[in-house]
């Protein structure tokens, strides 16, 4: 009879083992897909919060066929590849401004390269809303991320 120690030991190298190869058995459906890289290392997540209430128009929201046109014109032909956009409230005091507001908004999650062209794109997606709303701002907020599908 065996140690219960040396068979509780045996049985664990056996299950990883068995374990081994499965875990590291690729993703043959995105495997060399430029756009979901197994590892892609120097990826960003960028974070846009925009605000649904138009500068000239601060009783009136942002309706679902304006953002959907917005999305389909400026976010989605700079980002073909992906993103996500979540319903958030939010609130913040501009510029000038001694009241706090308060407002629905959309936050608009983009994970990309690290490439100045990004950025660039970026940088035009948070214009053309200001100047189709007004705003004096969208909030952009990015971080590095270890990025895998």
């Amino acid at each position: 009879m065996m140690p219960r120690k040396l068979r509780w030991i045996l049985l664990c190298c056996l299950g990883l083992l068995l374990a081994g190869p499965l875990a590291a058995a690729p993703d043959a459906t995105l495997h060399d897909d430029p756009a979901h890289p197994a590892a892609a290392p120097h990826w960003l997540r960028t974070e846009l919060y925009f605000g649904m209430r138009p500068a000239d128009r601060p009783r009136q929201l942002v309706s679902t066929a304006q953002w959907r046109k917005f999305l389909d014109e400026e976010v989605s032909p700079r980002f073909p590849d992906g993103l996500s956009v979540l319903e958030v409230y939010g609130q913040w005091r501009g510029k000038d401004q001694r009241e706090i507001q308060r407002l629905p908004s959309k936050l608009l999650v983009l994970l990309h390269p690290d490439t100045p062209d990004s950025a660039a794109k970026i940088e035009a997606i948070r214009q053309a809303w200001k100047q189709r709303t007004g705003d004096q701002s969208v909030l952009r907020v990015t971080q590095a991320v270890e990025v895998s599908f």
